[in-house]
């Protein structure tokens, strides 16, 4: 496992950006690139496709010309009873007619009557259609019409199962981010606090300040210490969240080392990557969205179904003629005066079963459309909720950045004071936590900014092409 781990990140440093000694970055968009190639659940997506295709065919194979042969023979005691070939070639084409050619070819003492034929056997040529039950449409039509809509179907249905493991999948990378940035916050301050210590160390042993000082710093020291392992503990576990989305081809699992970051400047690269740059909430085209697509084109195969019931309420009235001949090279042979033909009729008195079929059928219409409203109109507020949510972070963001500004100003105040002996180490460690507070809750604002852009990808059902 290890072998892989190092061979994926092996590929990924020839396009990866920024190197700080043995660090790797893993970019937003590559990491998402990686996800939707080689992932399972990316993987079962594509499969959609293949499904809708088979079941065209197998609909399709429904107007198949097809050969028919059957051949009996009975002898007994050196008596043949009968020797009897029937081989027929039908074509069926749309709107319930059938097309086909026969041969048949009998012989023996014990034939019946009807079946006595020319010694050549005898030739017939015309088609079959049905009148009523099945004219304008039947179970091959239905069938081949259903298909098709299963198939356009399939493919927004694919783009929505990637567009959610790619929300997922942001979701997890931006929490990832969110522990790496925290940890970062914490180290500075660390490094800050060991040389504030050191600093205060040196003046106590020389006298100039107090030896309790040194105590105090030493406290903030620890305190920045703890807060370091505690983020880190909670860096691992989004690391390995993260690694859940990580698969190589083969369906081989990776797990993501520790020498590998997040990009930290991202901002621009997201709207790109998830393709929602420029999509102002006026240009958005409820139409086009493929849960509702999907919903869609589900009605239409039930509608399809409904037709299909409907049908069935008409008698089935089947007729067919057939031109016989023995001599089939000649086309004038076949003579309206020799023939095959006949009609049969079908009809239940109460109709019971097919109008319960087709009371069914409507109800899935209905209920179907009933989905597909409430989809609408919950897509649409949550489209809307998002762009506000998406406002509100914009403001929150400037706000909280000048919170930070402003303490990181009170800060190098009072550090300027306590050189010049005006202030006290109390004070200072004071402003430093509230700026490492504001610094916490600038990264927690921009981590709940980025998902709002990651729930703006997944209210509009994006399937991304550039990745």
């Amino acid at each position: 496992m290890r072998t892989y781990s190092f061979f994926l990140f092996f590929i990924l440093c020839l396009a990866l950006q920024g190197q700080v000694q043995d660090t790797v970055v893993l970019r937003f968009n590559e990491y998402l690139g990686y996800v939707k190639k080689y992932h399972p659940i990316a993987k079962q997506a594509e499969l959609q496709i293949g499904v809708g295709q088979a079941n065209l065919m197998k609909a399709r194979g429904g107007f198949d010309p097809k050969i028919e042969v059957d051949y009996d023979q009975k002898k007994f005691k050196g008596t043949e009873y009968y020797d009897r070939l029937n081989t027929t070639f039908k074509i069926p084409t749309w709107y319930g007619i059938e097309l086909k050619g026969n041969f048949e070819q009998n012989s023996g003492e014990y034939l019946n009557p009807a079946e006595t034929l020319p010694p050549d056997g005898l030739y017939s040529a015309g088609m079959s259609m049905s009148l009523g039950q099945g004219l304008w449409i039947n179970d091959r039509m239905a069938t081949l019409k259903k298909a098709k809509y299963f198939r356009n179907q399939s493919k927004v249905d694919r783009d929505l199962l990637v567009n959610q493991i790619l929300y997922e999948a942001s979701l997890a990378y931006f929490d990832w981010l969110k522990a790496y940035n925290e940890a970062l916050i914490y180290q500075h301050f660390l490094d800050n606090a060991k040389m504030r210590f050191e600093g205060i160390k040196r003046n106590a042993s020389t006298g100039d300040i107090a030896a309790i000082d040194t105590v105090e710093a030493k406290i903030a020291m620890q305190s920045r210490a703890l807060g370091l392992e505690q983020v880190k503990v909670g860096l691992m576990k989004q690391a390995l969240v993260l690694s859940n989305f990580l698969w190589i081809n083969e369906g081989i699992p990776m797990e993501l080392q520790p020498n590998v970051i997040p990009e930290t400047a991202i901002e621009a690269e997201i709207d790109i990557t998830l393709e929602i740059l420029g999509k102002p909430l006026d240009s958005f085209s409820i139409e086009n969205h493929p849960k509702l697509k999907s919903l869609g084109y589900k009605i239409d195969g039930l509608r399809v179904e409904k037709q299909l019931k409907t049908n069935r309420l008409l008698p089935k009235i089947d007729v067919q003629y057939n031109f016989l001949t023995e001599t089939p090279e000649y086309i004038n042979s076949f003579e309206t005066g020799q023939y095959k033909g006949g009609i049969s009729f079908q009809l239940p008195l109460f109709l019971r079963k097919e109008r319960g079929d087709l009371r069914l059928a409507k109800y899935k219409v209905q209920e179907a459309q009933y989905e597909l409203d409430n989809a609408q109109i919950q897509i649409k507020n949550k489209i809307l909720s998002v762009y506000r949510e998406l406002e509100s972070f914009e403001s929150q963001n400037l706000m909280i950045n000048e919170i930070v500004d402003n303490y990181t100003l009170l800060l190098n105040a009072e550090e300027r004071k306590f050189s010049f002996g005006e202030s006290s180490l109390f004070l200072i460690n004071s402003r430093e936590s509230k700026l490492i507070d504001a610094e916490l809750k600038k990264i927690e604002v921009r981590n709940k900014y980025y998902m709002a852009k990651a729930k703006l990808f997944e209210s509009l059902s994006v399937n991304p092409q550039n990745l």
